[in-house]
């Protein structure tokens, strides 16, 4: 009779442990064959792009601010302190003044949004949802799948896309992530538009309000002067087009990433790369944000760095830029990371710049972004430590999690 509660209790973890591989591969190929590969076209726009949250969210605010009609913003982390106080405060302030506004958080990112706090945004006029909501019959697979696009429309004119989420790090009042550096746009001109299709799409699959073709949002809108193509992704097609930009290169790359876990397909790349000659430099945190991300890198940076690769670790607070520059000559700014849960999980947004002048000023950030970092060497990862040993192993285990 002393047997019969633990014998079942092993029972139903064993039970529990056979069910989440099988959960994740039967959602994997469920969400494999639902998804719709989104193509926009090439459009001409004017892009400012922010390296520093403080400069960013004065400028984000102040458009909020003088708002006519409609705010429309999706973020994958909303926070719950000041400072997510304070965009929240905003935000009602404008729905009561009869602008429409809707926000649109991830479930899993946002989960310290408590029921009070978002009971009172839509007491206040606030159109408010989750998205990615864990469900069954997939219910691990559906807590992994996640949207982590950071996208802001304003009055259908004004957009903002990047790594920023809202939250007292990406201001640098973090004790430990401070400075915080990151990579964010503003666009204004016709590639509003994309942005504006995106949200309103993911809406329509969250909510099932169908806005997508409704004119009031679509403004018609100027051409500027820097010509780009947004690539939204959905766990599918991400690993196509930076294994795409890769292949393509003749003489440099440089990959900024806050997690550096690549597929197995871009690791070939890269390594192909490297065997032609092309110089690769590779920027990550000298401190990293999350346990393990770092360790999980290192077994791919060993190899790297053998081949020829220079991985330089940023060490002026933490990075978390998400950018792949191709030989000068196009230029990849976005929400996704490079790793794995960005390429086979996460529904990211990510923008191809093709434009001289734009790409100049990026890479006046990508040098201070070297110019701050120490290099990651073989030595460095040869020096015999067996904590990070088990550490590397579990990381290799649970990688595409991370």
């Amino acid at each position: 009779m002393d047997l019969i509660i633990p014998v079942t209790v092993g029972i139903i973890i064993l039970c529990f442990l056979a069910w989440l591989p099988i959960d994740f591969y039967l959602g994997r190929k469920s969400h494999i064959n639902h998804v719709v590969d989104k193509y926009f076209p090439k459009r001409s726009s004017d892009i400012q792009i922010y390296t520093n949250g403080r400069a960013l969210f004065q400028d984000f605010f102040k458009e909020i601010k003088d708002a006519k009609a409609h705010v429309h913003i999706l973020f994958y982390i909303v926070s719950n302190d000041r400072f997510s106080e304070e965009f929240l405060q905003l935000l009602k302030t404008k729905a009561q003044s009869g602008v429409e506004v809707r926000l649109m958080v991830d479930r899993i990112g946002s989960h310290r949004l408590s029921r009070k706090t978002i009971n009172d945004l839509k007491t206040h006029g606030i159109r408010f949802i989750f998205t990615h909501m864990p469900k069954w019959p997939y219910l691990f697979y559906s807590l992994q799948e996640r949207n982590h696009r950071k996208i802001s429309i304003i009055d259908g004119k004004i957009g903002y896309l990047g790594g920023y989420n809202i939250g007292k790090e990406y201001i640098d009042q973090h004790p430990k992530l401070t400075p915080w550096r990151d990579y964010h746009m503003k666009i204004t001109g016709e590639g509003v538009r994309d942005l504006q299709y995106v949200f309103l799409d993911d809406w329509f699959h969250t909510s099932g309000k169908d806005d997508r073709r409704n004119e009031k949002y679509f403004p018609s809108l100027p051409k500027g002067e820097c010509v780009h193509q947004f690539v939204p992704t959905e766990g599918v097609f991400l690993q196509k087009t930076f294994s795409e930009l890769i292949t393509a290169a003749k003489s440099r790359i440089i990959i900024g990433t806050p997690y550096f876990v690549p597929s197995q397909q871009l690791f070939t790349d890269l390594r192909a790369a490297l065997s032609k000659g092309i110089d690769i430099t590779i920027i990550v945190p000298k401190h990293p944000d999350h346990p393990l991300v770092q360790e999980a890198s290192y077994r791919y940076f060993r190899v790297l760095i053998k081949d020829g690769a220079r991985v330089l670790q940023f060490k002026k607070g933490f990075y978390h830029s998400k950018i792949v520059l191709i030989d000068d000559k196009i230029c990849d700014i976005g929400t996704a990371n490079f790793d794995r849960r960005s390429l086979f999980l996460n529904h990211e947004m990510n923008c191809l710049i093709f434009n001289r002048a734009c790409i100049e000023n990026i890479k006046k950030e990508l040098r201070y972004d070297m110019q701050h970092s120490t290099p990651l060497t073989l030595e460095m990862l040869s020096i015999s430590n067996p904590l990070r040993k088990i550490k590397e192993s579990i990381a290799s285990t649970i990688s595409p999690f991370l």
